[in-house]
């Protein structure tokens, strides 16, 4: 077990302690958006701190001849920075108590104080890769998918209207494939729009959510930290961004307090984005 969780000092057994995990894990799978489409890179371990970061531009493709001699321009690094992994987390707590009457009477723990928890940083690990993050104190200011410099944006048509969304989609990936980004694409809309989509297209017999998964192959999701006017499609693969990950998600015991036992969800995680062209943001006003 990893020393910095402090599992043996818990108030716990080994099968609480196997519960307890898989319950986060579980909660944060269900709800977490951005790992849905994103490749992972780690884990690479909780006291890792700082990873570097290589954005890539100009050209990639490929040569072609018969020997094999001409030199291709090397795909490499444009700029390199270091970029602080930071720890999110959320804390909760187990009464004495209750902890005694699972002991006594050989009940359950009740975990809903824990999977509170693990869904409060599923929530704040997908607005860090949507929206980013800023650390003022220590003067950190990453961009998310939707804000980086560099993204391609684009003006919506009338959303009210049936295959309005579609249309749009059909931009967005056209301008990503004008500029070299490939299927497959990714697609995410606010809670909102994407029930607008769940409509049928005047007598076609089928939805508009339908026409866009025949364009949008790895996936159409939503998330409510989308942004209501905003719609994020972005061509997928490593190659274009990643989320590297120290430590993934783990609760810890933080010590006896008042008799009662705090524990915290907590992992550590960044995006690294290197092709900014690789995103299309449709946005309106």
């Amino acid at each position: 077990m990893l020393d910095f969780l402090s599992h043996n000092e818990a108030p716990v057994s080994d099968e609480q302690w196997d519960e307890i995990d898989r319950t986060v894990i579980e909660v944060a799978r269900r709800q977490l958006v951005g790992r849905r489409f994103i490749g992972i890179l780690g884990p690479l371990g909780a006291g890792i701190q700082w990873i570097t970061q290589d954005r890539f531009e100009g050209s990639i493709h490929g040569a072609t001849d018969v020997l094999g001699e001409d030199r291709t321009d090397l795909i490499r690094s444009s700029s390199r920075t270091n970029l602080h992994i930071p720890i999110i987390y959320k804390d909760f707590m187990f009464y004495w108590r209750d902890i005694e009457a699972s002991r006594k009477f050989n009940i359950p723990l009740d975990l809903s104080a824990a999977a509170a928890a693990a869904s409060g940083c599923a929530r704040a690990e997908d607005e860090m890769i949507f929206l980013g993050f800023k650390d003022k104190a220590n003067q950190i200011d990453y961009p998310g998918l939707l804000t980086v410099p560099g993204r391609h944006v684009i003006t919506p048509s009338n959303w009210e209207e049936p295959g309005g969304v579609f249309n749009d989609v059909i931009k967005a990936t056209e301008k990503l494939a004008t500029e070299g980004f490939y299927a497959p694409y990714a697609m995410v809309a606010p809670p909102r729009l994407y029930s607008k989509i769940h409509r049928y297209i005047n007598t076609t017999g089928m939805m508009e959510i339908e026409y866009i998964r025949q364009i949008i192959t790895q996936g159409v999701y939503f998330s409510s930290v989308v942004p209501e006017n905003q719609v994020l499609v972005v061509s997928t693969g490593v190659q274009n961004f990643d989320l590297a990950v120290g430590q993934d998600f783990k609760t810890a015991y933080l010590g006896a307090e008042n008799m009662n036992h705090p524990f915290r969800v907590l992992e550590t995680i960044v995006l690294r984005i290197k092709r900014p062209g690789s995103i299309c943001v449709i946005e309106g006003k």
